[in-house]
């Protein structure tokens, strides 16, 4: 879900019939990134003792904040690099902590070789729950940091310290609840966010949240990273980035979850009756109570019928299970066609199906 940075090839572009020019494509960025990387914005970097889970949950009114401001390492840390934004200190801090340096003097050591420290904040987790932070003195309107327990949340350009307030306040209620540290950082950020959160109005709005896992087998990456959500733009970033979250971890509550029932059920069980597939050697009742109800054997006998037109059987990754799409719906006519039985079953359902709004 990250977004993509093209890196640009040579071009010839020819002039007459002779001549060629060499251009370059430029790396492909935000357009809004234009006159600087500045993230005023609002994080959180945290980690969970239990799992070991390490992560970092942003948002701000500038499109794409996942791609310069998390940084996390499995079993090593995370980083949040904002404000005026120095995105070597994602991998120098992450370095500096795999080597054994502390956070506070890798910080510390860091901000004393850089010029600009005074525009920067910057923050840092260490596996162990170590961590260190800076706000420098211009970052715009209300700026500042706090930590707790497993966690450091920081921002600027912000309505307000009760933005951070919120944020810690949620992630400390979460603490020690059977939740993956991704879904704990989403819902922090989203309480920053409902305080107000980022002070500006009328920009594009981003979030992300990354996370590493360095438990075996609960990534299929080399790098431990779980989760990694990254909305570009979005009228209500963090909202969409729960949605995803949501979706591809299915949690309950994504979709609507319902037993279709209808006319059109019955319809279908007709035609997959009269072709031997639906309780076939049996009557079938078109006004029985459960004739309008998919149920199992319903799926069983489209499931059946997709099998002897070798339109696939659900497998895990294939189609679902009594999947009835259009394609479906002509090959039964086509099979009735087939067997001389269309007419017959058009004129049931025209006895049994009729438009009286």
């Amino acid at each position: 879900m990250r977004f993509a940075r093209l890196v640009g090839t040579s071009l010839l572009t020819f002039l007459g019939t002779a001549s060629a020019t060499a251009t370059v494509a430029q790396a492909q960025e935000p357009a809004d990134w234009r006159d600087g990387l500045n993230f005023h914005t609002f994080s959180i970097a945290a980690l969970d003792p239990r799992t070991g889970e390490l992560g970092v949950a942003v948002t701000t009114r500038v499109s794409c904040v996942g791609n310069g401001v998390p940084w996390v390492r499995k079993g090593v840390g995370a980083v949040a690099t904002q404000a005026s934004t120095r995105t070597e200190y994602g991998t120098e801090l992450l370095d500096a902590l795999q080597r054994g340096e502390a956070p506070q003097a890798a910080l510390t050591r860091l901000l004393a070789a850089d010029s600009g420290f005074q525009q920067r904040q910057v923050a840092v987790i260490a596996a162990n729950g170590q961590s260190a932070q800076h706000t420098g003195t211009r970052p715009n309107a209300w700026a500042g940091h706090r930590s707790g327990p497993n966690y450091v949340t920081q921002g600027n350009i912000l309505v307000g310290p009760e933005v951070l307030a919120a944020v810690a306040k949620s992630f400390e209620a979460s603490e020690g609840t059977p939740r993956h540290l991704a879904d704990r950082l989403i819902d922090a950020i989203q309480a920053g966010f409902d305080l107000g959160g980022d002070k500006r109005h009328g920009l594009r709005t981003s979030a992300a949240v990354v996370v590493t896992d360095p438990r075996p087998g609960m990534s299929r990456r080399t790098d431990g990273q779980t989760a990694s959500i990254n909305i570009c733009e979005h009228p209500d970033p963090i909202g969409e980035m729960r949605r995803v979250y949501n979706t591809v971890s299915q949690t309950l509550g994504y979709r609507t979850l319902q037993q279709y029932a209808g006319g059109d059920v019955v319809q279908l069980k007709l035609m997959l009756h009269t072709l031997g597939f639906y309780r076939s050697g049996e009557p079938f009742n078109l006004r029985a109570p459960d004739a309008s109800l998919f149920g199992a054997d319903a799926v069983a006998a489209v499931d059946a019928f997709r099998a002897s037109e070798k339109m696939g059987t659900p497998t895990v990754g294939g189609s679902p299970a009594g999947l009835v799409d259009m394609e479906t719906v002509e090959r039964l006519w086509a099979a009735l066609t087939r067997a001389g039985k269309a007419d017959a079953v058009r004129q049931q359902l025209l006895d049994i199906t009729m438009v009286r709004r």
